[in-house]
Formats: C-alpha cells, sequence, structure tokens
C-alpha cells in the first residue's frame, strides 16, 4: 500500500487534471487524492448526473433550460468510503448507474450547454474554496479553476485509451470492440474540443503527461513529483 505524502508544502493546494476520455484521470486523480489526503473532485460525475436524472424522467437531452433547472435542483454529494469514493444524487448512491453508457453519452450531451455548465461549475468552485483537492474533468483548468495550483494535462494514444475503454467495458460484462470504442472516442474528442462551451484545451500553463507507456501508478508518481518541484520552488 502506497503511503500517504504528508508535505506541509502540499496542503491547500488546488491540483487540477483535463485530458480526454481514456487518457487516466478519474483513477489517478483519485489514487493520487488518496496519496495527498486531499479531497477528490470529479466534475464529470456531476454532469452524468444531470444526465441520469433527465433519463430517468424522460427530460429530453436537447432541452437546456430543462436541464439547467435540472441541474441548480438537484443534489449531489461526494462521500468517501472502504470502496472509493461514492456519488449521491438526492441521497441515492449512483456510483455504478452514472456510469452507464446510457449516462455517459448523455453526460457528453448535457455537457455542451453554457447554462447546465455554468450551474454545475459554480457548484464546483463553492466545493473548491477549501482547497486542498484534487479535481479533473475536460475543463478544470481552463475554466473551473484556472488560478489552481497545479494544472495537469494527462493525454494518451487513442488506441490506448480505447483499449482501456474496451477493458473497463467487458469488466462490465458489456459487449463491445477496441475498433468501436476508438469511434467511440474519436466522437467524444471531436464533440468535447468543438463545443462552444468549455471545449476541452490545453491551456498554455498545463503541464502535459503522455500516459500512453504508464500504468496508474506510474502516473501518480509522476504527478507528486511534479507537484513536488513546483510548490517547492513557489
Amino acid at each position: 500500500m502506497a503511503v500517504q505524502v504528508k508535505l506541509s508544502v502540499f496542503q491547500g493546494k488546488i491540483i487540477a487534471i483535463d485530458g480526454p476520455a481514456g487518457s487516466g484521470k478519474s483513477t489517478t486523480a483519485k489514487k493520487l487524492a488518496n496519496r495527498l489526503g486531499f479531497t477528490y473532485l470529479d466534475t464529470g460525475a456531476m454532469y452524468r448526473a444531470v444526465a441520469l436524472f433527465a433519463l430517468r424522467n424522460q427530460v429530453s437531452l436537447e432541452d437546456s433550460n430543462a436541464l439547467a433547472q435540472i441541474a441548480k435542483k438537484i443534489k449531489i454529494e461526494f462521500q468517501n468510503s472502504d470502496n472509493g469514493q461514492l456519488v449521491f444524487l438526492n441521497g441515492e448512491d449512483v456510483t455504478e448507474a452514472i456510469r452507464t453508457p446510457e449516462a455517459t453519452h448523455g453526460s457528453s450531451a448535457v455537457a455542451v450547454f453554457p447554462e447546465v455548465r455554468d450551474e454545475l461549475v459554480a457548484q464546483q468552485q463553492a466545493l473548491g474554496k477549501k482547497g486542498s483537492i484534487v479535481v479533473e474533468g475536460r475543463d478544470t483548468t481552463s475554466v473551473v479553476f484556472p488560478t489552481a495550483d497545479l494544472k495537469i494535462f494527462l493525454d494518451a494514444d487513442i488506441t490506448v485509451r480505447a483499449q482501456r475503454r474496451f477493458l473497463e467495458a467487458m469488466h462490465k460484462g458489456d459487449e463491445t470492440s477496441v475498433d468501436k470504442q476508438i469511434e467511440l472516442l474519436k466522437a467524444r474528442d471531436k464533440n468535447d474540443s468543438e463545443r462552444k462551451a468549455s471545449p476541452l484545451q490545453k491551456v498554455h500553463d498545463a503541464i502535459v503527461v503522455d500516459t500512453t507507456a504508464m500504468s496508474i501508478d506510474e502516473q501518480v508518481e509522476t504527478i507528486i513529483k511534479i507537484a513536488k518541484k513546483q510548490f517547492t520552488v513557489a
């Protein structure tokens, strides 16, 4: 078991991680937060929760006003557990439900609307006011926390990203293929990078980490080394 890093220079910092789907953001951010004793903020889970609520209540994923009202009214909470961080929607544990293919597709659809993003970004910024957080998503370094103490952009070859998504799907019992995942990732990348509201981008002061040949543990160690160097110098 990895030992927590307890350097005082880390305390109160905000570490923001961006990158395309399949680059390792979520798992790396979770492990990094655990190593540092930080709070982990999964911004993507919030969009998934909005999409899940909309799908369950037959709300059109093209109705921006209705989706914005959902984002404003629902209660999204994060709780730590022995099995990792749990996501609650109006008191219900939806940790697994928001990871279904339907919710995943829905999250990409609702995330294009500025009205939804404005509401969730405000909530995310409120959650991050105390600092000592690791936050990940697709606009965390550019929009949510543009003054984060450390900005990381994770990237990887699309074939490797597709293989990762394929293995995740197989583990859940979902039938798919690497080629299908490449197709889905290309569509997701295009949608994320070309949307008008908070597109995925590498900000000028983000440090790029290519995870193509890295394990999750290697990604975590790389970011810790970068953080130690940057925070000590700062």
